[in-house]
């Protein structure tokens, strides 16, 4: 069993008073679909998680997962850091919300951020997602776990500079958000929002950004 950490240096409900550097490159965002530009290079995502989960806590504002693992991004290397899931999505398609969004929080040598985002919509039931599901219920670390299997079938995404969503509010963040949602069953999504049921960040503006678009076939 994991420590609870109950303190909190910020609050969601009072986000008026986070603080950070620059108001013109936060995140999350909005993306509108009719707006965005292709992405001309190569744009693979590869991904090598490990099966096991090294720590599960809670931060006192969502529950995180550590997992050891990295991801290719263009030919560079982003080591998984951490995971965790918001309530409703941060990210939105066209003004579309869905229950959940995941943050796979990856980081380069150099310290730049990469975040993998994928939208979570309630349907059927999710194996791969179970053993997950089940340690940040319990906090528990419970049987091995199968990351890169929930990721979306399709791996068409956007992309956009911004920043991380929780203080200190980091910019320089590459965000990389999957297009197509992946499905939970309702007590899944009733066991991952027990402790955390609105614990999202406002969206912020664009302010002409460029939001790209790479389909992956």
């Amino acid at each position: 069993m994991k420590k609870i950490s109950n303190y909190k240096k910020w609050d969601y409900n009072q986000q008026e008073d986070w603080c950070f550097q620059s108001k013109f490159t936060q995140s999350p965002i909005n993306i509108q679909t009719d707006q965005v530009q292709p992405l001309i290079d190569e744009g693979n995502i590869l991904v090598n998680y490990d099966t096991v989960l090294s720590d599960v806590f809670d931060t006192g504002c969502a529950i995180q997962g550590n997992v050891s693992g990295h991801a290719m991004i263009n030919g560079r290397r982003f080591k998984l850091k951490q995971f965790h899931f918001h309530a409703h999505s941060e990210h939105t398609i066209d003004g579309t919300k869905f229950p959940l969004e995941l943050h796979l929080v990856h980081q380069a040598q150099n310290g730049h951020y990469a975040v993998l985002a994928i939208f979570i919509q309630i349907g059927k039931n999710a194996p791969d997602l179970e053993p997950i599901v089940e340690s940040f219920h319990t906090l528990n670390l419970t049987k091995s776990l199968n990351l890169e299997g929930i990721l979306p079938n399709n791996r068409t995404y956007f992309h956009y500079e911004g920043s991380l969503t929780t203080p200190p509010l980091t910019e320089n963040v590459e965000w990389y958000i999957f297009k197509s949602p992946i499905e939970i069953s309702q007590s899944q999504f009733q066991r991952l929002t027990e402790r955390y049921s609105q614990n999202h960040r406002n969206q912020q503006d664009l302010n002409q950004r460029p939001v790209l678009y790479k389909e992956i076939n």
